[in-house]
């Protein structure tokens, strides 16, 4: 990243720290003569130039010129939902070697290339979709789209290379293990889907021994084709001559004669309202989460269950925060989010509490979360939620990484190019009754599954009087 990206996103992160500091103070009287916030700027939502391909890959173009430098992701549908069942989690394991070797370069010839073009690669498994992505300079774009050409098309996952990434992989995996958060995640992931394939969120340390040089290749073959992957283009660049890289480049890449990996089913059924607990043995706090299901991206309720959300407690000042930080002083951050994928989207709030106030906090959450299913935001909760999403939104779009980021989400959840602008444009439409509709589907308590990991005593202990009952997972 250079030296002015990284200004812009310490002055952007500076301006969203100081604002919801200032979100997540206890209402004080203000000068009567203070003026009221001026009107609203529609979202200056980014021009996407849609083409396709003979051989069915989708190129959307977002010219941007000023700054000289050039984003490039490349969505490629099939994450970790379409592993093997007997290699969950393998997607990571090709994302961490794809860029290790092609039949034309080695691994230190593709990072010195995109390097003396102003970039590196990073390759990142998603549940429906594997991202890859690069941001050169304008001056040398043809060198990022013909190393990103190179590697979907003929990554070759050299045998030594992947022994390297399979024990650093595991090696990471054994220090994720040790995470409270990350035990949380898995266990909630399993809870709420079962055998459905969103269960998958990392590879195993079994997956990852037992993966091949053969299995890679073998996914990388029937994943990586152009009928279903999308290259989204942003920055500073003239589109005729993107579009000509493009054909020159990826043009002669042709799809497998085998279907591609189909989409999986949308997940049915209720979450069971009970506790599972992970026995952590001598943890001096309890990690907290619950789950339910959301709306997906395509709903109509969806800006609403955001805004709700919000509200609740995905912003620094919200009833969560306030409530149990700030009153009450049970732990330090406590965070809700809606996290959607392609066929299904979860609605999850995270505590990492003080043992003592375990049952405490839990009842705290719980009363949060039926207090925004019942109680309507107040005009100013409404409007402030509202402000705080548009504008986050807008600093996003500032960004051609994060442009390209979102534009590759949207594809892979089937919507056209123009949602990344309607996002902010619905979130400033919504009403309380909106907000009051969605919140009374999606957030009542009893819907949500409960993961505890801590000391296992303590948990029970600490949440026997809420009466919901307790079952440890191994």
């Amino acid at each position: 990243m250079s030296a002015i990206m990284k200004t812009i996103m310490s002055i952007a992160a500076a301006v969203l720290f100081f604002a919801s500091l200032g979100f997540a103070e206890k209402e004080t009287p203000m000068p009567k003569d203070l003026p009221p916030y001026g009107p609203e700027k529609p979202l200056a939502a980014p021009s996407v130039r849609s083409v396709k391909l003979d051989n069915g890959l989708t190129v959307w173009l977002v010219s941007k010129p000023g700054f000289p430098k050039v984003a490039i992701t490349v969505a490629v549908r099939g994450g970790f939902a379409a592993d093997p069942a007997d290699r969950p989690g393998i997607s990571e394991l090709l994302c961490r070697t794809i860029d290790q070797g092609t039949q034309e370069r080695n691994a230190k010839q593709i990072a010195q290339e995109l390097q003396a073009a102003g970039g590196d690669l990073n390759a990142i498994p998603r549940k429906d979709y594997i991202a890859i992505s690069t941001a050169v300079l304008a001056s040398k774009l043809e060198v990022g789209v013909k190393i990103v050409s190179d590697i979907l098309q003929n990554a070759s996952f050299p045998e030594a290379e992947v022994t390297l990434a399979k024990h650093n992989l595991q090696d990471s995996l054994r220090q994720q293990e040790s995470e409270p958060a990350f035990l949380a995640a898995r266990a909630m992931a399993k809870v709420l889907f079962g055998n459905h394939p969103y269960h998958v969120t990392a590879p195993t340390l079994e997956s990852v021994g037992a993966s091949t040089t053969a299995d890679l290749r073998s996914v990388y073959s029937q994943r990586f084709r152009p009928d279903q992957t999308l290259l989204v283009v942003v920055g500073d660049f003239d589109s005729a001559r993107i579009l000509d890289m493009a054909k020159a480049n990826l043009g002669a890449w042709k799809a497998p004669a085998q279907a591609p990996t189909a989409a999986p089913a949308r997940p049915t059924g209720t979450p069971e309202h009970t506790v599972f607990v992970i026995p952590r043995p001598d943890s001096v706090q309890t990690t907290l989460q619950l789950g339910t299901f959301g709306p997906l991206r395509s709903d109509p309720d969806y800006e609403a269950t955001v805004v709700a959300n919000a509200i609740y407690g995905g912003t620094f000042g919200s009833r969560l925060t306030t409530n149990i930080r700030e009153d009450k002083g049970y732990t330090y951050s406590p965070f809700s989010n809606l996290s959607t994928n392609q066929v299904a989207s979860i609605l999850i709030t995270r505590a990492d509490v003080r043992n003592a106030v375990t049952g405490p906090s839990l009842n705290e959450i719980e009363y949060e979360l039926n207090r925004v299913a019942t109680t309507s935001p107040t005009e100013q909760e409404l409007s402030r939620a509202k402000r705080y999403l548009v504008g986050s939104q807008a600093i996003r779009l500032q960004s051609r990484n994060s442009v390209a980021g979102q534009l590759a989400g949207v594809w892979v959840d089937g919507l056209p190019p123009e949602e990344i602008g309607n996002y902010g444009q619905k979130v400033a439409a919504t009403t309380s009754a909106d907000v009051d509709a969605a919140a009374k589907k999606y957030f009542p308590a009893f819907h949500a599954a409960i993961v505890a990991v801590g000391e296992e005593k303590v948990i029970r202990e600490g949440l026997a009087p809420l009466g919901i009952p307790i079952k440890t997972l191994q």
